[in-house]
């Protein structure tokens, strides 16, 4: 699946898949004002799923739900996509 995403775009720099608890993920190399490797991981096991808890919680009440996350961080976008057993981003 990471390869997929890969192909979308030559702008994408990172994918990962955090699946039933297991993190997987993929940088490109040779990319300009990236986060770190550890940074990202963190990203992934911690913020991303609590903003899309947060998110899901609130687009449950009275919005039609959630389709996904798009954050602006000032070097890059992260698109984080929800799934039934975790998040692509």
């Amino acid at each position: 699946m990471i390869e997929r995403i890969f192909k979308l775009s030559d702008n994408i720099r990172y994918v990962a898949v955090y699946k039933n608890g297991q993190l997987e993920s993929k940088s490109k190399s040779d990319t300009s004002d990236a986060s770190s490797s550890e940074s990202d991981r963190y990203e992934e096991l911690l913020v991303n799923p609590s903003l899309l808890k947060v998110a899901s919680q609130r687009g449950n009440i009275d919005c039609g739900g959630l389709d996904y996350i798009l954050v602006r961080y000032g070097n890059f976008f992260q698109f984080v996509l929800p799934e039934s057993w975790g998040h692509i981003s």
